[in-house]
């Protein structure tokens, strides 16, 4: 059964608003739990934020009870994959079952800070895959020696664990074929942000085709994060999104690549409001709303979390735990694609 959960967004919104935000959802039926973002820099001045998320997760696990885990972080940049790997053992250890460690390929705009060169994206997919086998090995509790590619251990051992039984789950975000084999192969699930079904098809079927060659068991968990602007009317809604998220409109710039926030405000400028079509649903109708989020059920995701890009998040929170969550059928969804 499909479960909904609520996307904590660091950039967006201070650490302290975001803990009681999460408590309230958790109290409001977000049953999936958390998807944290892992950011240094917000995608605009506007947004204003950009928390520690290793922090704020320590604090979320002790205020409430549900799952949570990165959407997403780097391995590889500001973070060597052995400090990944440390961090996400030692949340596993305080917090059995609960976190699962989110993990992609970067942008620009949060690893640039200490990377002297920005590389193209096979390298940055190559980097993010030798980083899982990093973590991977690491996770496994033994003495640890890499002498790889881009990463170098010498006799490294993580002593503070979770249970062996209770192991962190990888996840990957990916929206490419080829990376979604290889996360099949080499971690436990997939996290995307959305794309045509037709692509996401595609994908599940690269990912299942991964986890076949691998010797997995069909069926490895899928996550979505949906973003979405509402608000008690259209115009503040599209407001919303063309003040708070201006990011979710521009399908027609790469990015990864921008490497300061200013950079984004600046393109910001050109978003207009049929830009975020098919992108971010942007409406007052929760019933629009509610048909959205059903579709994603009925795909197969087994996590949909959601954003509400405005700055109204207690609302939100309420009246959709009132109103749209209760509406949706969350055992209707039709079983993940498994062909390529």
């Amino acid at each position: 059964m499909t479960k909904i959960g609520y996307a904590a967004m660091m950039e967006q919104f201070t650490p302290t608003d975001l803990l009681d935000w999460c408590a309230q959802a958790e109290t409001a039926g977000f049953e999936a739990g958390f998807m944290v973002s892992e950011h240094f820099h917000p995608w605009t001045p506007q947004q204003g934020q950009s928390g520690f998320a290793w922090a704020f997760m320590g604090a979320l696990g002790q205020r409430t009870s549900l799952r949570f885990g990165t959407a997403v972080t780097c391995p590889g940049f500001r973070y060597h994959p052995a400090v990944i790997a440390h961090a996400a053992a030692t949340l596993g250890a305080m917090y059995p079952g609960r976190f699962y460690l989110g993990l992609g390929a970067g942008e620009a705009l949060n690893e640039h800070v200490i990377a002297p060169v920005w590389p193209e994206v096979p390298i940055r997919s190559a980097m993010l895959f030798e980083a899982i086998e990093v973590i991977t090995k690491l996770f496994s509790g033994e003495v640890v020696r890499h002498d790889g590619k881009y990463f170098t251990l010498e006799r490294a051992k993580l002593y503070t664990r979770p249970p062996d039984d209770q192991k962190v789950p990888i996840y990957v975000a990916t929206a490419g074929p080829v990376n979604a084999k290889r996360t099949g192969k080499f971690a436990d699930g997939l996290i995307t942000v959305g794309a045509a079904d037709d692509k996401m098809e595609r994908i599940w079927g690269k990912f299942e085709e991964g986890r076949q060659e691998a010797g997995k068991a069909p069926g490895g968990p899928k996550l979505l994060q949906i973003h979405i602007s509402w608000a008690r009317t259209e115009e503040e809604a599209t407001q919303n999104a063309l003040v708070e998220w201006p990011n979710g409109g521009m399908a027609f710039f790469p990015k990864q690549d921008i490497k300061n926030p200013e950079d984004f405000d600046g393109i910001a400028k050109l978003v207009r409001a049929e830009d975020f079509r098919n992108r971010v649903l942007i409406s007052s109708d929760l019933e629009a709303h509610a048909e959205h989020i059903q579709h994603y059920v009925d795909m197969g995701y087994d996590e949909i979390h959601l954003h509400n890009v405005g700055r109204n998040q207690t609302e939100f929170i309420d009246v959709f735990g009132r109103e749209v969550l209760p509406k949706l059928r969350l055992s209707a969804r039709t079983p993940a694609a498994t062909t390529a």
